[in-house]
């Protein structure tokens, strides 16, 4: 079975977001979004996930305040584990779960 991709606020909060192989999530502050983070600086369709066995793509989708990973504003990026997602203030470490 493939690993899970786990993205968890590196703030202490418990919000923490799962995805399968696969998947395409859409991150921001709508209801609409599969991923809700309601904070500051976050637009309502922030970024979009995809994530696939052995990556993580990351895309900026026009977010007013941008898209960061690991400090460095992105419009397209791969992460990895151990990587920090940033949108808006909140910040996220990414983490694989064999």
């Amino acid at each position: 079975m493939p690993s899970m991709w786990i993205l968890q606020a590196s703030d202490g909060s418990e919000l923490t977001f799962r995805l399968s192989p696969g998947a395409v999530k859409t991150v921001g502050r709508a209801p609409r979004a599969d991923f809700i983070v309601d904070a500051a600086m976050v637009s309502r369709l922030h970024c979009r996930l995809t994530a696939e066995d052995h990556r993580l793509e990351v895309v900026d989708l026009d977010s007013t305040n941008g898209t960061f990973v690991n400090g460095e504003r992105v419009s397209r990026a791969v992460a990895s584990p151990g990587d920090r997602l940033r949108v808006g203030r909140s910040e996220f470490e990414i983490l694989r779960e064999a």
